[in-house]
Order: structure tokens, then sequence, then C-alpha cells
């Protein structure tokens, strides 16, 4: 099985990296990567904490929320980084960063 996603997509926009490796695309996180990250984590803790429904959970609920909303915050970012090395995902910014590195 093919789980290469661009085998069955094409890229509207200049590739940068087909196949970027995990530390080029966390290092092209960008303000707003971190800020959905952070937004998503927030909102996780905060879920967390009110669906604990005895006091007592309520902290044990708290951390695991947060717990999965960090990952989700992490994954959701990493994949719009990802998307824009690829060419998927506007990218105007990471043209022009990687043009300058590339002379």
């Amino acid at each position: 099985m093919n789980t290469d996603i661009t085998a069955s997509a094409t890229p509207e926009y200049p590739v940068i990296d087909r196949n970027p490796p995990f530390t080029k695309v966390v290092s092209n996180f960008s303000v707003l990567d971190y800020f959905r990250f952070a937004t998503i984590t927030g909102v996780s803790v905060t879920v967390g904490y009110l669906s604990g429904i005895r006091p007592g959970i309520r902290g044990p609920s708290m951390v695991t929320g947060g717990l999965i909303g960090l990952m989700g915050g992490f994954m959701y970012a990493y994949q719009n980084s990802a998307g824009r090395l690829m060419g998927f995902f506007a990218n105007e910014g990471e043209v022009e960063k990687y043009k300058k590195t590339k002379n």
C-alpha cells in the first residue's frame, strides 16, 4: 500500500521539499502554527477541567485533556508546516526563505 500523499495529489504551490524530515518541518513552524498549537492545548485543558464531574477527578481530567490537546495541537501544526513545505498549502514565505538559503 502506498501511503505517499504526493502519489495521489498534485501540489498547487511550489514544492520546497517533497519529503521533508522531522527537524525541517518543526523548524519551519510559523507564529500562527505556534498560536494554534497553544490554543488547542489551552482549550483542551479547559474542557478537561470542566468535564470532571466530581471535584476529586477534575485535576486528572484536566491533565489528560491537556495531554490530548498538546498532542493534537502539535500534529495540527506539523501538518500545516509539512503541507507548506510539500506545496499543498500556500507557502510564499517559505519559498522566499528557502530561496535565499539555497543561493
